[in-house]
């Protein structure tokens, strides 16, 4: 049995003086894929940079320093590391770790936020569009898929808690969650809502405004998405609401695999 966590720590180094290394060594997850660093290794302490007992790997974004990134923390050594999918546009960022263990391929994606502007709402449909694509083909190929982290985006109502008041929001907008469908409709599958179809109240994240978190007035935006193939393997999938540090929550899966 392993354990798979995503999260988004907005910030590995405001995390870590939160306690994030006393969790993660103490939940002991068998791969912990971080997005939005926000940092460069180099800026790292050793203990950061390399966590005694793990196989680290880490994305900085190449456009500005600290703005988003992700790293990939993992018991075991993949076969391969692939910081992206070789779409330039797309890999600057620093959003995506891909890593190959043979019998499976899992990737920790920070995907773009679209609030900002129009440019960027279509940079994020963009970026939506080409990965899908990409992991279709692999899936076509034979490979088995877990790919997790922050899509900004929530898939339905259940998902948010004030669902009418964000309908013209970036991260509820209808092209958005119409592109989770379309994740949907190619055969991967969110473990989450597949465990807990109609469980409410269940988000990952809430805004540091009037006392979101609190109040549990918050988004499930960060997700864990496994191929079909895989969904007899699955056990549990969870979100860890009581961890703190960031704004966003660890969610994941444990799966026999």
């Amino acid at each position: 049995m392993k354990t798979f966590i995503s999260w988004n720590v907005n910030g590995i180094r405001a995390v870590t003086k939160k306690g994030f290394f006393d969790w993660f060594y103490e939940y002991d997850a068998d791969v912990v894929g971080v997005q939005e660093i926000k940092a460069e290794p180099n800026q790292l302490e050793e203990i950061i940079r390399n966590p005694l007992d793990r196989q680290t790997y880490w994305n900085p974004s190449r456009t500005k320093k600290g703005y988003s990134g992700t790293a990939l923390f993992s018991k075991v050594e993949p076969v391969a590391v692939d910081l992206g999918w070789g779409e330039e546009i797309f890999d600057q960022e620093g959003r995506t770790i891909m890593a190959d263990y043979g019998d499976f391929v899992f990737f920790t994606i920070y995907f773009p936020n679209g609030e900002s502007s129009p440019e960027r709402l279509q940079y994020k449909l963009d970026f939506y569009d080409s990965f899908l694509d990409y992991i279709i083909k692999l899936k076509k190929a034979g490979r088995s898929i877990i790919f997790s982290g922050d899509v900004n985006t929530a898939h339905n109502e259940i998902d948010l808690a004030r669902p009418k008041e964000n309908k013209n929001s970036s991260g509820f907008l209808p092209i958005e969650r119409a592109w989770v469908d379309k994740v949907v409709e190619a055969g991967f599958v969110d473990t989450f809502r597949h465990m807990h179809p109609e469980e409410t109240d269940r988000y990952s994240w809430w805004s540091y405004r009037g006392g979101a978190r609190e109040r549990n007035v918050g988004w499930r935006i960060d997700y864990v998405f496994i191929s079909e193939d895989l969904v007899p393997k699955l056990k549990e999938a969870f979100i860890l609401r009581d961890v703190h540090g960031s704004d966003h929550c660890p969610v994941g899966i444990r799966i026999d695999i």
